[in-house]
């Protein structure tokens, strides 16, 4: 939160201080002293120090911002872990840099304007305007801080400003700059270009036998059998103790009773509806009907679809006007009405369909029944088992006595690997149930694990029966393999060494166009290609190549898939047009001078930091996030 008051308070020129200046630190490091230090003191720069008690309140407003990103807290011991104590204590550390040297500067800032300036900050404002003293108290008692050290840090931050200002304040960059990486990222190139696609494996003749042993056992690491894994699995689910059998025709029967408005269909008419602009228009549409036009032909004379008319097959209630309702449901199969006084205008309808209202019989259902109500059963009788099967679990009942017990099935399918597949590289089949795999592969044999939930009532447990440990597989269990991966490697070899005479040719002066139609090849192109875009068969990696030369450049890329290659010819650079005034300039003209403005306050601090000194306490460091003493 302060750290945000700080942003809020001031200019831009905070921000770079507050994010930017712990760059500078990281680069220079921090000293690790043990002496000259007050038992309060966490570092200090010259003679500027930063107590402990603010960075332990710095860090831990960190941790709080990082938590709420992650959706859960970070106790300080996992926050030194993520490295954020370096980070906190190099932004206290390069703010008070800023603050020595503004001492050293005589740097100040009056009363009178540093009260304007809290007055003025957005956070303490009350709810009808104005600053409101009781929003200060309750946010600096939110972050712990008191009054007085709220006004020492808003007026140590007011120096800093000033500081920062004076060394930066509005440098702009050079236009030659601006204009050099307009141009650089919005040039463009076309081309034109030819696939190569490796030859088939089957046509290149399997290796010998000590070629394969040496491919073998340079690449033995690829074909390492991985670790597999046996688990037993005891389900419980509303779908395996549902009994639809057990339920009677008689209690069938009652739920059908009960709920016999499900299994009734009220009368539904196909409706088309012709809307009129005006009670005028409507009528001499009516009077064509009268003289024998049908409806139909009305809706080719004013250029309607069926799409434009159909209101599609509707029950009395779905209509939302009920004079039209009325009307269409008084009609008989065909029939067109006259002039209706619709609630938002007058409409001609016609009626082409009229379904009538059904109610599926008993017997048509029945079996839907029963199964929905052994279903249901089924969910009651789950929730009572989950209770018994955890009670026997934590009495240490394995999953095989909890299945004799309950007389649940007891699944043990094959050995399988952290991608579900078995020994032989087949698929094993396994219950589709989120972290399955993780928890076996987290657990072990022996370990009691936490039931898995199987949609929302279901629930599977799992026992790690047996670890296969990974293994260096031998030459004769994975021959096939290693030949199709010799293959692989030799059609890349081969394909590589074509690309690169094929390119040699381009370079000396032979045409695209008579190497392809040489080698059977297609010359495609593409236009208007930038440096970030990819575009058909041209890579983000390739672009780099392209973008590399002039216009008539010549290279070779890989494809998108990696597969084959890519013979490109550079046919056109195109220039983008610069105005100094377009939005895109001014826009990199201020990225630009952002980023001299922080290069600046960086190397600025740096010298700060390397003049003035820096000392860490390291005792007073680790104690803060929770190390003890080292």
């Amino acid at each position: 939160m302060l750290d945000a008051l700080r942003k809020s308070a001031g200019s831009w020129f905070a921000k770079i201080l507050i994010g930017l200046l712990v760059l500078s630190f990281a680069v220079w490091g921090i000293a690790d002293i043990f002496t000259g230090f007050g038992r309060n003191v966490a570092a200090k720069v010259g003679s500027t120090e930063i107590s402990s008690l603010t960075f332990d309140r710095a860090y831990r407003q960190e941790l709080n911002r990082i938590g709420q990103q992650l959706g859960r807290p970070l106790s300080t011991t996992e926050g030194a872990q993520f490295g954020i104590p370096q980070q906190t204590l190099g932004r206290l550390i390069a703010e008070a840099a800023m603050n020595e040297e503004a001492r050293q500067l005589n740097l100040g800032v009056s009363d009178k304007a540093l009260a304007r300036q809290i007055q003025s900050d957005p956070a303490f404002q009350g709810p009808t305007g104005g600053y409101d003293r009781n929003q200060l108290a309750l946010i600096l008692r939110n972050n712990g801080m008191s009054e007085d050290e709220y006004v020492i840090e808003r007026r140590q931050l007011a120096e800093r400003q000033q500081l920062a200002e004076a060394i930066v304040g509005r440098m702009a960059a050079p236009a030659a700059y601006v204009e050099a990486l307009f141009d650089f990222q919005n040039q463009t190139r076309d081309v034109e270009f030819a696939v190569l696609n490796p030859e088939p494996l089957s046509d290149i003749a399997a290796p010998g036998e000590e070629a394969l042993k040496t491919y073998f056992e340079d690449h033995k690491e690829q074909f390492r059998a991985p670790e597999y894994r046996e688990v037993a699995l005891l389900e419980l689910s509303p779908q395996m103790l549902a009994r639809p059998g057990d339920i009677t025709d008689e209690d069938a029967r009652a739920e059908y009773d009960r709920n016999k408005q499900d299994y009734f269909q009220p009368e539904r008419r196909d409706i088309r509806q012709m809307t009129f602009q005006s009670k005028e228009d409507a009528d001499a549409a009516a009077a064509k009907l009268a003289g024998g036009t049908t409806f139909d032909e009305l809706m080719a004379e004013r250029n309607l679809s069926n799409n434009d008319v159909d209101l599609g097959l509707m029950a009395k209630a779905d209509l939302l006007d009920d004079t039209i309702a009325d009307a269409a449901f008084n009609m008989e199969a065909g029939e067109t009405s006259g002039v209706i006084d619709g609630r938002f205008a007058p409409v001609i309808i016609n009626v082409p369909v009229i379904q009538p209202e059904t109610t599926q019989p008993f017997d048509a259902v029945k079996a839907d029944i029963k199964a929905m109500l052994a279903q249901y059963q089924a969910e009651q009788e789950v929730h009572d088992l989950l209770t018994e099967i955890e009670d026997a679990r934590a009495g240490g009942a394995l999953l095989q006595e909890v299945s004799d017990r309950f007389s649940l099935p007891l699944t043990t399918p094959p050995a399988f690997d952290q991608d579900a597949k078995g020994e032989t590289g087949q698929a094993v089949d396994l219950p589709d149930v989120d972290g399955l795999i993780a928890g076996t592969f987290d657990s072990d044999v022996g370990i009691e694990n936490d039931p898995l939930n199987i949609g929302r009532d279901g629930y599977l447990w799992y026992e790690v029966t047996k670890v296969i440990p990974s293994r260096d597989r031998t030459l004769d269990e994975v021959r096939d393999e290693v030949i199709t991966a010799w293959k692989q490697q030799e059609a890349e070899k081969r394909l590589n060494a074509h690309a690169d005479e094929l390119l040699k040719e381009l370079q000396n002066g032979t045409s695209l166009q008579t190497i392809a139609q040489r080698d059977g090849l297609d010359v495609e192109t593409e236009s208007g290609l930038t440096r970030t875009t990819p575009q058909g068969a041209i890579s983000s990696g390739a672009l780099s190549q392209i973008f590399a030369g002039p216009d008539g450049l010549v290279t070779n890329v890989p494809t998108i898939d990696g597969n084959g290659r890519v013979l490109v010819k550079v046919t056109n650079v195109g220039q983008p047009a610069y105005f100094a005034e377009s939005q895109d300039v001014r826009a990199i003209g201020q990225q630009l001078a952002q980023q001299l403005q922080d290069s600046l306050i960086n190397q600025y601090v740096a010298d700060i930091e390397d003049t003035a000194g820096v000392e860490v306490n390291s005792a007073v460091v680790s104690q803060v996030i929770g190390l003890g003493n080292t």
